[in-house]
């Protein structure tokens, strides 16, 4: 076989490995977590949606979710609309 075709090949399968532990396998663990966040979402918990507004968990169902952004004021989502937990306000807590 060719020195020069192994080496490309080589550098093909470092490539490839490099890409995988910086790209694919973060992202993949990321989307994991943020799962595991909307499946745990329960009345009374605060969020904050990926369009910024924070607001508390009024209803959860299967993949939608009710949101009170102020009071009176209740946003029906898509689940995976909820970037995190309002941890903000928690640490406000005396």
């Amino acid at each position: 076989m060719d020195p020069q075709l192994i080496s490309t090949l080589l550098l093909l399968l470092l490539m490839f490995v490099v890409f995988y532990f910086f790209l694919i396998r973060p992202e993949r663990r990321r989307r994991q977590q943020h799962q595991e966040l909307v499946d745990a979402l329960a009345r009374g918990d605060k969020v904050i949606t990926l369009g910024g507004m924070c607001g508390v968990v009024k209803k959860v169902e299967k993949d939608r979710i009710w949101v009170e952004v102020q009071e009176g004021v209740v946003l029906k989502m898509v689940k995976e609309s909820i970037a995190d937990r309002d941890s903000a306000t928690e640490r406000e807590k005396p």
